[in-house]
């Protein structure tokens, strides 16, 4: 079983375990990531796998030294988060479609920012006043935001408003994101299902033919990295060459991360 997809902490297991492992079971507690970013990590206090963002539905599982054990409900994704990040709400009604934007005291350009958060972080609105929407975490601008279930219509384009951003490992926000991140940030904006790792991804929709053009959109995966093509010849990803979000040159990527010992093209698949 990978670890990574399985709902058992080792000690208590989801009930949709039952079959599986002997442990006790748990139908778990919904709640929700209430900071902008969160770590869910390979252990409590471990490495971190992924992030969550603000608004993330979750399934508690375990608890253990200050951490909960969880599942993502966004791509089952399984770690531990600390559990000050974890709280309970009213269910989402808007997600962030800028790169990020920040939460304020009051609805005014001059107000105390409270936060920032992250585009794909999600946040039930109760209110609005003019160019600004009332949250529980504070005031957001209406620009900003847009309602679940009205998507980009392009994943490229997504992923080329976070152009620019720092590399970081396991990363899933505008403050930081790895490769596969951006791959599953710019989907999901997009209104796609999309798992949160590299590898997973490979499975997603339809592998090519050596003989298919390539289209804007479609995914190049390397062992251990993927990249959004934006054109027959440029693609964009996040990698640690330039440490950014950056556009290159197909042609120039294969050579490189092949002579770099990264390996050639192992697939290529139209989500």
């Amino acid at each position: 079983m990978d670890r990574r997809t399985t709902p058992f902490s080792g000690r208590v297991a989801h009930v949709s375990m039952e079959e599986q492992v002997s442990a006790p079971l748990t139908e778990g507690e919904a709640a929700q990531v209430v900071v902008p970013v969160a770590d869910l990590r390979a252990a409590p206090g471990g490495a971190r796998d992924r992030q969550l963002l603000m608004g993330d539905a979750v399934t508690v599982i375990d608890r253990d030294r200050g951490h909960a054990f969880l599942r993502a409900e966004k791509d089952g994704y399984c770690g531990w988060v600390e559990e000050t990040a974890l709280g309970q709400g009213p269910e989402p009604t808007h997600w962030v479609a800028a790169p990020s934007t920040h939460l304020y005291e009051e609805p005014s350009v001059q107000a105390r920012e409270l936060m920032s958060v992250s585009l794909g972080s999600r946040l039930a609105v109760s209110g609005s006043w003019g160019a600004w929407a009332s949250t529980p975490f504070g005031y957001v601008p209406v620009a900003h935001l847009r309602l679940i279930g009205q998507w980009a219509a392009d994943p490229v384009h997504v992923a080329e408003s976070l152009l620019g951003t720092p590399y970081l490992w396991g990363g899933n926000s505008r403050f930081g994101i790895d490769c596969s991140g951006l791959v599953q940030v710019a989907l999901r904006a997009a209104g796609r299902d999309c798992p949160g790792d590299s590898d997973m991804q490979m499975a997603v929709g339809r592998a090519l033919g050596s003989d298919e053009p390539l289209l804007r959109g479609d995914l190049l995966f390397w062992k251990g990295h993927v990249a959004l093509v934006v054109n027959p010849d440029v693609l964009i990803h996040a990698n640690g060459h330039t440490m950014s979000v950056s556009y290159e040159g197909i042609r120039d990527a294969v050579s490189r991360i092949s002579a770099g010992g990264g390996g050639l093209v192992q697939a290529r698949q139209r989500p």
